[in-house]
């Protein structure tokens, strides 16, 4: 099932994204510093990128659950877009019918 796993939000320093989010949040940062989790650990986390875009992580639990779920989000008007990808890639980019970018990620990898 496709499930909200992350925010990435684009900061220019993240330390201080992540000592702003955390205490407006109350998140807690995760073992990697970048990584801030809410209480309890349910919910989505919030990811703080310098680098990166704004945007959402949708997981699922397997390769063949990403790929029904990419296909599922291309029929309900999401298309792929053009993306320069690592050897590997556990994610796939699709852009929503606005244009806004998200990824699919398959969290077993």
């Amino acid at each position: 099932m496709l499930r909200l796993g992350a925010i990435v939000l684009n900061v220019s320093d993240t330390r201080l994204g992540a000592a702003f989010w955390g205490e407006a949040l109350g998140y807690r940062r995760d073992a990697n510093p970048d990584f801030l989790v809410p209480p309890g650990s349910s919910g989505p986390r919030v990811h703080l990128d310098s680098d990166d875009r704004t945007h959402l992580d949708l997981w699922t639990d397997s390769a063949e659950e990403q790929q029904a779920e990419v296909a599922r989000l291309i029929t309900l008007g999401a298309r792929r877009v053009e993306w320069e990808y690592p050897e590997n890639a556990d994610f796939v980019v699709l852009a929503d019918p606005d244009g806004n970018l998200f990824c699919v990620i398959d969290t077993s990898a």
